[in-house]
């Protein structure tokens, strides 16, 4: 497999190479492996709170509303320190 870099990041990843002392292959593999384990846990809450909504454990929030209401408490707010 053949991965293309723009200098800046070819720049970067032999900085990594030196600081480092390991080679450019194995830095992209762990960085990968980190980049997928992260994909796989975001892509498993995405899909359990799909499946929540779907299912009616969770009700959506309006979110003209929702934010309709935080004014509205920030206001409250504001309003008792004024006083």
């Amino acid at each position: 497999m053949e991965v293309h870099f723009t200098p800046e990041w070819e720049a970067k990843l032999i900085e990594m190479t030196t600081v480092t002392g390991r080679p450019a292959d194995y830095l992209l593999q762990d960085a990968m492996a980190g980049y997928f384990e992260e994909l796989k846990q975001v892509r498993g809450m995405l899909d359990s709170r799909y499946d929540d909504l779907k299912s009616g454990n969770v009700k959506p929030v309006d979110g003209e509303a929702f934010f309709e209401s935080l004014r509205q408490r920030e206001a409250e707010l504001l309003q008792k320190q004024s006083h």
